[in-house]
This record gives structure tokens, sequence and C-alpha cells, in this order.
């Protein structure tokens, strides 16, 4: 605990740490998290805070439905700034390489063991704890405060963030702080403290590449698009990107080639999914243009057509952001970070993208990620260390007092 005079002393250690506990035990990947809402919902409700379902519906392409969870702590003065407080329910697929349970949620050494556990369950442990602190003292509250429990994170397409933007919630904050594990994922080395105050962005070209079948036996006599497709995909990763001073490079991946599957013919058609991390300055427009410019200079013998993976809506995209450094949020989370670890937090920047990037880019609000650190995201071993998931209710606590107090 803080040696500091601070509210977030109230912030019980063993307390908090449980339900992470019990959060890691909820199997929840997702599009299954139906689970895990639940139980959040009760939570907040068994403590008076009044939870709301927000219905997460998206017919077309995925025919998900789903439901956020939304809570509200309104300030006295209408004038004063709304907070948005926001954690994700949902995991990755549990992965086979682990040699105990997934869900175990065990504790040994500081750390606390399991799928999610880092990503971000210690996170949404922490928004939980913090928006009930903040509850028990709203007195002292002249903003409001809103907390969102959303699914579909680690989806393709952030149903519940989007969701949130669709309905207007966003319209309604004045900034976003977001529980992610900032420094496993950042730009550059980090230890916590840290701010995260902006996120790269990412476009997934989804490429068509049409050439022309023949005898397998005679392949100068067809166009192999199998072939081509892979003179494209290694042309576009070394192809040049953008740089910026606090988001670093860009990045290109090629991530999967799909074509031909005839036993003994050319193929004639081939897929590619390729992956584009952009930084500001880089947009939907020319980030096509860089990649037509690519399939040109290979003069290939196929006919390439390049777009973007299909998306619920035009602007569903992970645009990259930037936070200013000098905004009042982050002023507010230097303090309360100081007073409760008694160090200044270092200031960091997310390599890749996530709902963040829908709140900062999209909805434009000034986003900080402020989040427990661990290892192994995603796979096997995941685990989040449990000092940070309290160190980080606490600055909660004392930010989100700082800022709408």
């Amino acid at each position: 605990m803080s040696e500091h005079d601070t509210p977030s002393e109230e912030i019980d250690h063993d307390e908090t740490i449980a339900l992470l506990q019990d959060l890691v035990r909820i199997r929840s990947p997702y599009f299954e998290e139906t689970e895990i809402v639940e139980f959040v919902y009760e939570w907040l409700a068994n403590e008076g805070l009044e939870p709301e379902y927000q219905p997460v519906c998206e017919p077309e392409i995925t025919g998900y439905e789903g439901h956020n969870v939304l809570a509200r702590l309104e300030g006295s003065d209408p004038d004063a700034p709304t907070l948005l407080l926001n954690a994700h329910v949902d995991t990755v697929q549990l992965v086979e390489e682990w040699n105990e349970d997934p869900l175990s949620g065990r504790l040994e050494d500081g750390k606390c063991y399991g799928q999610g556990a880092c990503d971000m369950k210690g996170g949404l442990a922490a928004v939980l704890v913090a928006f009930r602190a903040l509850a028990r003292m709203d007195a002292e509250l002249r903003g409001d405060v809103i907390l969102s429990a959303v699914v579909d994170e680690e989806g393709p397409y952030g149903l519940g963030a989007n969701q949130l933007i669709r309905d207007g919630v966003t319209d309604e904050c004045d900034a976003a702080i977001v529980t992610e594990p900032g420094p496993v994922l950042a730009q550059s080395d980090l230890e916590n403290p840290a701010l995260l105050l902006g996120a790269r962005g990412r476009y997934l070209y989804d490429i068509t590449v049409r050439g022309h079948a023949s005898h397998g036996s005679q392949p100068e006599h067809g166009q192999n698009a199998v072939v081509d497709a892979g003179e494209l995909a290694g042309a576009l990763a070394r192809m040049d990107v953008g740089s910026h001073p606090k988001l670093g490079d860009g990045s290109v991946c090629p991530l999967s080639i799909e074509g031909g599957g005839e036993t003994l013919s050319v193929p004639e058609s081939c897929r590619l999914l390729v992956d584009r991390h952009v930084v500001l300055g880089e947009d939907a427009d020319s980030v096509l243009a860089d990649a037509e410019r690519v399939a040109a200079d290979l003069d290939l013998g196929s006919d390439v057509e390049i777009g973007f993976r299909e998306a619920p809506a035009a602007d569903v995209r992970y645009g990259p952001y930037v936070t200013d450094e000098d905004h009042p949020l982050v002023r507010s989370l230097q303090a309360a970070t100081a007073s409760v670890t008694g160090q200044p937090p270092s200031i960091g920047y997310f390599s890749s993208v996530g709902d963040f990037n829908y709140f900062g880019h999209r909805a434009k609000l000034p986003t900080v990620i402020v989040g427990p650190d661990g290892e192994n995201i995603h796979g096997a071993g995941e685990f989040v260390y449990t000092d940070d998931v309290v160190d980080v209710t606490q600055i909660l606590v004392d930010g989100a007092l700082e800022f709408v107090g």
C-alpha cells in the first residue's frame, strides 16, 4: 500500500486479488463472454452500483450478439469533465501448451497465472474495485465517471468498444483510461509505473492475385498466382513505412497465403492477408496507395486487386493517436502514480492496437493506457503481477479524483 495519505489507501490488496482470481477462473474467449459479463453485472449490482446491459450486435459479418456492462457515477457539476474507465472482459482462445489449468488463477511469487490474467483481467479487476471506491466517496466527485466493461476486444472488430461509439456513450466523455497491460507491449522497454499516451494504428490488406491455370507438368503455360502472391508478400514486407517521433516506425507482416489446392494444376487465384501497423500521417488512402505502388513496381504476370479486410462499417478502423503530455488527465495520473508508487511514471506508447484506438482516434478522446504488467500474454504461462494490479487500482482512484473531483 502507499505510504501517502490518499483515498486509494482504502483499497484492500487481498480482496482485489481475490476478485482477479475469480475473473481469471471464468472462461471467456471473445464471442463467448456471457458468463463473465453476467459475473461483472452481478458484482456491480451487489455493490449497489446500478449496472446496465448494453446490447452489442453485428449481424452481417460475424452474426455476433452480446452485451457490454455499463455503470455511471454522477458528479455534482454538469460542467465538470466526464471520465471513461474501460476494460475488456474477453480473452483469446485458450492455447494448448499450458502444463496446468489455464484458468487456475494460481498465485505464486507475486504473480497470478491464467489465460487472460494480464490481458486483461488484472485491468478489469482494477477498474471494478476503483469504480466501487469512487462510488463510496461520490460526494467528492464533481464530474461523472462511466465504467465500461466491453466484449470482443480480442476479436476481429472490437465490437464492444465500437458499440460505445455507435450508441453515443463516448460523446458524453471528455477523456478515457484503458487498463490494458501497457509495458509488455510498449514501443520501447518500459517498466511500471508507466503511462502510455498513444498507439500505432492498423490496417489489414486483403489482396486477391489472379493468374492462369494450366497443367502442373507444364507450369510455363500458366501464371502461378501462388508464386506471384509470394513475391508480392516479400515485397510488401520490405516496403518503406512511416515513422513518428513518439509512435516509432510502422511495420508490415504478411499473415497468410491461401490458394491452389488442385493436385496437378497451376493455381489460378490466391488470397493474401498482410498486416500493416501505421503511425500518424498515414491513412487508408496512403496505405492503399503504398501497396498498389509496390505491386505495380513488381510488374507481375498475375492481376492484383488490393483492398482492406471487410468491416462492419467504413469507419471501423484502428487509427493511430497520441495524447498530449500536458493534458489534465495525464497530469492527474502522473500525480496519482507518484503518490501511490513513490516515483513518477515513465511515458511510453503502445506498439499494437486495441479499444484505446477507437477512443483515441475515432472518438477523439484524450486516452491513456495504465495497466498492470506481466508476461506471456496470449500464450501459455500468462501471468500478471499482483502488486501491479493493486497499484493500478489505487492510481485509478487518485487519478480520477484529481481529474473529475
